[in-house]
């Protein structure tokens, strides 16, 4: 699979993501969860386009909800990944799409169409952000620098932000962009030295694990166990250096 054929479909939906009327039309799934018209219109272009390439890779998107997968390979689309980020013109959402085989996440892309970085990695071939190699962060320790964090879980969120503020006292700061691709992007670039959310759907995490891990970083669940791109779980990402303490301290 050419991934740069894939880039360049992904790149092809800026337009739908930029379209303030779509975005307005808003309807809600769940407590603080929202779909707009851009997260329907850019799963069913890029389904659409996906299948043309190829036929025989199944599909599981956002907006098809959690469904049994029968095939060896399968792509994981979130449409918009920040759809909260884009009712509000707050400019950080993004299209996470990856393919997995036989269990495994192969390639990954992360678009994020408003500051045009394009994401990237093919397992084996290292992590790419518009076309240039990227690397975690060297830091060893918490304290020399920032980590990010997601809300998920809103009933959960006195433990939540009981577990925040131990990471807080340890860490330089806390970032929060509302989009875990983005979050998963950015640490694999360096930008943070780390990221965790108490749950995320497959289509949140699989293309930034494969950014993680093929830019030198590691990514487990709460718990240190590894991810199924089939299922949800709890999620922490780090350079590697940093992965005990974090584990420690959520």
């Amino acid at each position: 699979m050419d991934i740069q054929k894939i880039i360049n479909l992904v790149t092809k939906t800026q337009g739908l993501i930029k379209n303030r009327e779509m975005a307005a039309h808003v309807k809600e799934k769940g407590l603080a969860d929202y779909v707009t018209q851009v997260d329907i219109a850019v799963q069913n272009f890029l389904k659409k386009e996906l299948f043309a390439l190829a036929p025989d890779i199944q599909f599981l998107g956002e907006e098809t909800g959690l469904q049994e997968i029968d095939a060896d390979s399968f792509w994981i689309l979130d449409p918009v990944d920040g759809t909260t980020n884009l009712m509000h013109d707050y400019q950080h959402s993004a299209v996470s799409l990856a393919l997995c085989r036989q269990g495994e996440i192969v390639m990954g892309i992360v678009y994020d169409p408003f500051h045009e970085e394009v994401f990237s990695a093919v397992k084996g071939k290292g992590s790419f952000l518009n076309g240039q190699p990227i690397h975690v962060s060297n830091a060893e320790k918490l304290s020399d620098t920032m980590i990010g964090l997601g809300t998920a879980k809103r009933e959960l969120a006195d433990e939540n932000f009981a577990r925040f503020r131990r990471v807080f006292g340890q860490c330089q700061d806390v970032r929060r962009i509302g989009s875990a691709a983005l979050e998963l992007a950015y640490t694999a670039c360096g930008r943070q030295g780390g990221y965790f959310e108490i749950y995320l759907n497959p289509w949140d995490y699989a293309a930034g694990m494969l950014l993680i891990q093929e830019a030198g970083g590691q990514m487990t669940d709460f718990t240190g166990k590894p991810l199924d791109p089939k299922k949800g779980s709890s999620v922490a990402a780090t350079n590697g250096y940093i992965h005990t303490e974090l584990l420690k301290l959520i």
